[in-house]
């Protein structure tokens, strides 16, 4: 996973911030404890994702975690999304204070969901 920034470039110029018409998958994870949300909306053609976008109310962190997974799976495979990890998501924030790690769980788990999504409704079809 490459990307330039860190967690304030991130949260200063969020990626492929936004709504999506026409979504393939969408998926709206809330975490009860700090409040932190976020919805993440993709299109898929052929095994890829094509275009990803995201929106977040939260922490700076849990704004940056999502603006970090929406730029990376962006053109790459579903497979390859379903294998983001926590460490991923830290290598491009830079590490975080214990009590903010939810945000990278948060936005890991996002992706998971649009991921699961996207394998159920191409095993229907």
């Amino acid at each position: 996973m490459e990307s330039p920034g860190g967690l304030r470039d991130h949260y200063d110029n969020p990626r492929n911030l936004g709504d999506l018409d026409d979504a393939d998958a969408v998926a709206i994870v809330h975490n009860p404890v700090c409040g932190d949300m976020l919805r993440l909306a993709v299109r898929c053609e052929g095994g890829t994702i094509t275009k990803a976008r995201f929106k977040g109310y939260g922490c700076a962190a849990a704004i940056a975690a999502g603006s970090v997974v929406a730029e990376w799976i962006e053109g790459t495979s579903v497979a390859d999304a379903a294998s983001l990890t926590d460490e991923d998501i830290t290598r491009v924030l830079g590490p975080l204070p214990p009590m903010k790690v939810h945000a990278i769980v948060l936005a890991r788990e996002t992706v998971s969901r649009v991921v699961e999504q996207l394998e159920t409704e191409d095993a229907v079809t």
